[in-house]
């Protein structure tokens, strides 16, 4: 079966009677004129329909736990709607912690990730009631289990490790692999867990938790690392006696960036983990755990473009035509970072039939600055609206001020009806925190 990260456009985009693009029943130009450019767009039928892909692919698995990866867009009205829709979350800091508090999220279904969690931020996630903490490396252990014991808490933890699997994917986004800032290598595990039996009597620990890398396009990866995790808890149990019940995979699997990107289904995929789970267990003669996948921009992305305005041109002689948009890397760092490949379409000019081949040049002051290269559009003019697909996630997650520019607005589009859920910062916004010291007043 087919999945909606499978596709390139969000599903309810069309061509409406004026001849624009419209998405959630909005007509894109009139979203510009309205808000502004550039622009953040989320389509909530297609960010509900990955939810309930992600569901229906594993509903053979009785013992199944999703949760978002949130770093790939945390805001307060997203987190509802996957609230709403059974997830749990995936948090890597006190500010993802906090901004699903504040949404009304039921923090047992909430966990901490990340590989330098700090003093305070520990402190706040056995605060508002964290269901999980997955501990990256041993400094981690020590602290939380002192915060945990000044607070006369026990701390719920899976231990992060290092599978050593390396996906086909960007350096930046392999998690993975032997060679990786986050987790436990499989050699640390005896000494990690010797330390929670015999010291750390605040800790208690539930399973493991590993991460494959970002991106995915192969099924074959799951499988191999849902051996180890098994493996492991068969060890551990015939070395500790210790019964743990939980596996957290991670997520990672791919979007549809390009017409070239060919990523699996959530029901490939499933299939893939689910038959995983059932040999394995049996190979290593111990129960179904609970499984939990965390599942980040294959959710959001889909379901997200960006609009900009076009700007200036720039022929060069006998070589390539620039088109500038008003925004780029500050509102999407992924191609600068990356390499990132996206699609476009000009919202208002979908019946014409003559393009040419351009680049698509950010406003930002960096060479590097290019979102899109040599893509056939129609022939452009200001104020032109350009649409960006599959932006959904790692944009505004990874959005700066860079030149001092005001981060975008972002809006919900569902029913033909649009609702702003990320205010477009001022210019006030940018110099609120600024201070100027009273000598030089």
């Amino acid at each position: 079966m087919n999945s909606i990260n499978q596709l390139l456009k969000p599903v309810t985009t069309e061509i409406n009677e004026k001849g624009n693009l419209s998405i959630g029943g909005c007509d894109l130009t009139e979203l510009a004129d309205t808000y502004g450019t550039p622009l953040y767009v989320i389509d909530e039928t297609t960010l509900r329909g990955v939810c309930r892909d992600y569901k229906k692919a594993f509903e053979k698995y009785p013992h199944v736990n999703m949760m978002y990866a949130s770093k790939a867009l945390c805001t307060s009205a997203i987190s509802r709607i996957l609230d709403d829709e059974g997830f749990g979350f995936d948090t890597v800091s006190s500010g993802e912690i906090y901004t699903v508090y504040k949404a009304g999220v039921d923090m047992s279904k909430v966990l901490f990730n990340g590989n330098n969690k700090s003093f305070d931020e520990l402190e706040l996630a056995l605060e508002v009631g964290v269901g999980r903490i997955s501990a990256d490396n041993f400094l981690e252990l020590a602290l939380l289990d002192e915060i945990a014991k000044s607070k006369n808490k026990i701390a719920d933890i899976l231990l992060r490790i290092t599978p050593g699997i390396e996906c086909h994917t960007h350096e930046y986004i392999q998690t993975g692999h032997l060679d990786s800032k986050f987790g436990f290598d499989l050699t640390q595990i005896d000494e990690a867990v010797e330390l929670i039996l015999s010291q750390y009597k605040n800790l208690r620990l539930h399973g493991l938790h590993a991460h494959i890398g970002s991106q995915i396009f192969e099924t074959k990866v799951y499988h191999d690392e849902i051996e180890i995790l098994v493996r492991e808890l068969s060890r551990l149990d015939e070395k500790y006696s210790l019964k743990l019940d939980e596996i957290n995979i991670g997520g990672g699997l791919g979007v549809k960036y390009t017409d070239c990107d060919c990523p699996p289904s959530t029901y490939e995929i499933a299939d893939v983990i689910i038959k995983s789970l059932e040999e394995n267990v049996k190979k290593y003669n111990i129960d179904m755990p609970s499984l939990f996948i965390e599942p980040g921009r294959s959710v959001i992305s889909t379901s997200g473009v960006t609009l900009y305005t076009i700007g200036s041109s720039k022929q060069v002689p006998k070589g390539k035509k620039y088109v500038a948009i008003d925004g780029g890397m500050a509102d999407n760092i992924r191609p600068a970072m990356y390499q990132a490949e996206y699609c476009a379409e000009v919202a208002n000019k979908k019946d014409e039939v003559e393009k040419e081949k351009v680049t698509i040049a950010g406003r930002f002051c960096e060479s590097g600055d290019i979102l899109i290269k040599d893509i056939e559009l129609p022939k452009l003019v200001e104020g032109d609206i350009l649409c960006v697909y599959n932006t959904g996630a790692y944009t505004y997650s990874m959005a700066s001020n860079y030149n001092r520019v005001p981060k975008p607005a972002m809006v919900l589009v569902n029913n033909s009806k649009s609702d702003i859920i990320i205010k477009r910062e001022t210019l006030d916004d940018l110099i609120s925190n600024d201070v100027i010291p009273q000598n030089l007043k």
